[in-house]
């Protein structure tokens, strides 16, 4: 099987190692691709013509759509049409990311539990109703926002401000919801349309620096499984939130069929959707796909078929996962790039995926925000943890940075489904 990856960043890199691991694949390409991924493809992800002919030149057997971007831009519905098939939604079913108001619309359809929310289009009446609501202030944009667009806090003229920085772009909403308290799980689940089979829940961190403070990011790290998740917890999420929306989603006449990522704040009334994602969810991915035992090919060809009620009970490796993200000098305001990279001895179980990088003739540079995520598998979460930062240590980028407290707390066993959370503020 030749399978066609689309995308540049760490994630696309985590899904072309899966992949290959499947007796089944014969190839892997990644289009574009980064420094880290061996076959590469010089294609625009999110032109739906160009993609078709990659694919066909291939001869591709799949096609993985890797970002969201492209997914919204409607490379998936292309690519159908020309009868390849595609692992990822249609760009109406993509809507789901979006465009969170329109996400709201599906819960409310399905009566998935989530956060009480009003979408505006104008900062005026947001800001009436900012100064009537009960801090913290969540406003979210509307559109795709690569993970940045949500601003969570106490301040209320920070909060408007916010809003009508986000409302000044003609055209653009924000919504504005509830705070929903409790620790977050990301749970991805693959999907044909009709049957729904969830994959290990994940936990990851937005915020740049250790605490949960600084700036919201794409994400600064991960670890999977959670050790302080109930182990019914899964198959609760998958009843009241994944197949009611992937039954209502088909019931619209736009069914999912790809990958659907939710967010979600474990509160003390039950699990509730933070947000949807219609594509694998970057840091998440890397420790997901490390520790999934079956063949990836084959789950995602079934999903792309509709045939994925016939695919056997996934198999999942014992131990744990730990992925840290290395990002570039400045980032998230400022990131510099064109800098070298250098990666000394790795220990056994630890691997690098880069994302924000390129070759410049025989040395590797920076070339993103987010620069590499070091992924370490092992025995337990802290050996995993443990490997991970000693991975970190081998790799030289000037100015870097990157967390430390990733999976922290979880190690220590000092989160609970009874936590709350602190607004950035509280945290510092």
């Amino acid at each position: 099987m030749i399978v066609l990856v689309l995308g540049a960043g760490a994630r696309e890199h985590a899904l072309a190692l899966a992949l290959s691991r499947d007796p089944s694949v014969t190839r892997v390409v990644v289009a574009p691709g980064n420094a880290g991924t061996p076959d590469t493809a010089p294609v625009d992800p999110a032109d739906p013509a160009a993609v078709t002919a990659l694919a066909r030149e291939l001869a591709a057997d799949l096609v993985v759509v890797g970002p969201e971007g492209p997914l919204v831009a409607g490379v998936a519905d292309a690519l159908r049409d020309a009868g390849v098939a595609v692992f990822g939604p249609s760009a109406q079913a993509a809507r789901i990311e979006g465009s969170k108001a329109f996400a709201k619309e599906v819960m409310a359809q399905a009566g998935v539990p989530t956060a009480a929310a009003r979408v505006f289009d104008d900062a005026q009446a947001c800001a009436a109703h900012l100064a009537q609501a009960v801090a913290p202030y969540v406003v979210k944009a509307d559109g795709l926002a690569a993970g940045k667009g949500v601003h969570v806090g106490s301040d209320l003229e920070v909060a408007t401000a916010f809003a009508r920085d986000v409302l000044s772009a003609p055209g653009a909403r924000v919504v504005v919801e509830d705070f929903l308290d409790g620790p977050e799980v990301s749970l991805f689940a693959v999907t044909d349309g009709t049957t729904v089979v969830p994959l290990l829940p994940a936990q990851d961190f937005k915020r740049v620096f250790d605490q949960d403070t600084g700036p919201n990011t794409g994400g600064m790290g991960a670890y999977a499984p959670l050790p302080w998740l109930p182990a019914d917890a899964v198959p609760q999420i998958q009843r009241e939130v994944l197949q009611p929306v992937v039954d209502a989603m088909r019931e619209r006449g736009t069914p999912f069929a790809g990958l659907l990522y939710a967010g979600l704040a474990m509160t003390a009334r039950g699990p509730q959707v933070i947000e949807f994602n219609c594509r694998f969810g970057d840091p998440e991915t890397q420790v997901v796909l490390a520790l999934l035992d079956s063949p990836l090919a084959g789950l995602l060809r079934a999903a792309a078929t509709g045939t994925l009620a016939d695919h056997p009970p996934l198999a999942w490796r014992e131990g744990a996962a730990v992925t840290v993200v290395i990002a570039a000098e400045g980032y998230p305001a400022a990131p510099a790039s064109g800098d070298e990279i250098t990666i000394g001895a790795l220990p056994p179980g630890v691997d690098v995926l880069h994302a924000g990088t390129r070759r410049d003739g025989d040395r590797v540079v920076s070339s993103g925000g987010r620069v590499l995520s070091v992924t370490a598998v092992a025995d337990d979460l802290g050996q995993a943890r443990a490997l991970a930062y000693e991975g970190v240590s081998a790799v030289r980028l000037r100015g870097s940075h990157s967390r430390t407290d990733i999976a922290l707390r979880a190690q220590r066993g000092e989160v609970s489904l009874g936590d709350s959370v602190p607004t950035p503020e509280e945290r510092t």
